[in-house]
């Protein structure tokens, strides 16, 4: 018998199985869309098995948590993720602090030059020429100022020595003769004690001087960095926002776009009206210093229109040296009215000039001003104390033209819709008619 038949006996054989099985599933498939359960030639019910004690369900151990606990939870930790970038942001702005002092002196430079450029650009001034001539005057100007309170206090030196000479005299009789008991000995042995102190003292006054130098010659750098900076700034300021703004996500670019600007307007409204207040208090000051005939008193009014750049520090500091060299000079009266003009002026000033000269706009709390200086002195000295309330004020207008850019964008809540409303608005109409 040929092999043949076989091999397609094979074949038909495995092709009717095939149809078979298709057959079964077709109908499995039907009576599962149908809601009938499909059983399964093959499967064996197994013997039942002896019942088990069953357990209540467990929740989820994320709903187990009271919810206050899960809210400080997430707050928790977003709050170290900030302190953590926050932390090594100090870190790298102490490692470059002179870089990021002279950019920061280069940002308050070009807030106060940039609406002399703007004006000169109105009136057809190439942006070239208009730049050079605004910075060329801007730091002639800053230097004929150092220059002249040099000058006066080195015209002035020997005769302030002398008179101070004098000054100490006089505190010393006012000593002697005052209800204090003060002796004669206990005098000479403070005169003694104080010299002691300098002379045990000489190594550490060496190396403070040479510290001195060091800083004079990061001083300079910074002046240079901080020049530079703000040409660049004058000339290509807006480029560089523009390049910028390309650093930020898209998604938070049109918000940062728009903080920007209003950033930029506080900053420089701040740093006017700061120049205008400190003017002023340098003028007054000086005038009233100089009719008490407290010796460089023109020097005095430049200190305390540098140091009124130092919220509340500076003025307090400049005011004390004034107060001080007018005691040591022309004695406990001069001194008093001189702290009585000091006093009065910046009173003046408080409640009346910052108001009105700097507005509302970059008006900071008394309370995030101690703040803010004394971080900022402590981080970065002198540079950091006079940068943080304008760096404060920058911050809170970028925070709430944010937060209302964020309110803008959001989409409309719709209200739910219930029967009242619909009364409440035909009747509208007839009460406003």
């Amino acid at each position: 018998m040929s092999r043949v038949p076989k091999w397609l006996g094979r074949i038909g054989t495995g092709l009717t199985q095939m149809g078979e099985r298709l057959d079964e599933r077709r109908a499995e498939v039907e009576r599962e869309s149908a809601g009938e359960a499909a059983p399964r030639p093959a499967e064996r019910v197994p013997p039942t098995a002896p019942s088990l004690p069953t357990h209540p369900e467990r929740p989820d151990p994320a709903l187990a948590v009271p919810w206050g606990v899960r809210v400080a939870a997430e707050a928790g930790w977003r709050l170290l993720v900030l302190a953590g970038t926050v932390w090594v942001l100090m870190r790298v702005i102490s490692a470059v602090q002179l870089v990021v002092l002279a950019f920061v002196a280069a940002l308050l430079i070009t807030a106060l030059l940039e609406p002399t450029v703007t004006r000169l650009r109105r009136y057809g001034v190439p942006r070239g020429l208009a730049t050079a001539l605004t910075a060329i005057l801007g730091f002639v100007v800053m230097g004929l100022m150092g220059w002249f309170v040099t000058w006066q206090v080195m015209e002035n030196l020997d005769n302030l020595s002398d008179q101070v000479q004098d000054g100490i005299d006089e505190l010393r009789n006012w000593l002697l003769n005052s209800p204090f008991h003060v002796t004669d000995k206990q005098i000479n042995d403070i005169a003694e004690n104080l010299r002691d102190a300098v002379g045990a003292n000489t190594d550490e006054i060496t190396s403070a001087g040479l510290e001195g130098v060091t800083v004079i010659v990061e001083a300079l750098t910074g002046i240079l960095l901080a020049a530079f900076s703000t040409l660049f700034l004058l000339y290509d300021g807006k480029r560089i926002w523009e390049w910028s703004l390309k650093l930020v996500p898209a998604a938070a670019r049109p918000g940062v776009a728009g903080a920007g600007p209003a950033a930029w307007r506080t900053l420089t409204a701040y740093v006017r009206g700061t120049v205008i207040v400190a003017l002023i208090d340098a003028v007054f000051i000086g005038i009233g210093i100089y009719f008490l005939d407290v010796p460089m008193a023109v020097p005095l009014a430049v200190f305390i229109f540098l140091f009124s750049f130092i919220p509340l520090v500076g003025a307090v500091a400049s005011g004390a040296l004034a107060v001080v060299v007018a005691l040591v000079t022309q004695g406990v009266f001069t001194a008093v009215m001189t702290l009585v003009v000091v006093l009065a002026v910046q009173q003046i000033e408080g409640h009346i000039l910052q108001p009105f000269i700097l507005g509302r706009a970059v008006r900071v709390h008394p309370l995030a001003v101690v703040l803010a200086v004394a971080t900022g002195g402590m981080v970065a000295g002198i540079g950091g104390a006079v940068v943080a309330v304008p760096l404060v004020a920058v911050t809170n207008t970028v925070v709430g033209y944010l937060r209302a850019y964020a309110q803008e964008q959001a989409p409309p809540q719709t209200a739910p819709e219930t029967s009242e409303p619909a009364v409440e608005n035909a009747e509208g109409p007839a009460h406003q008619g």
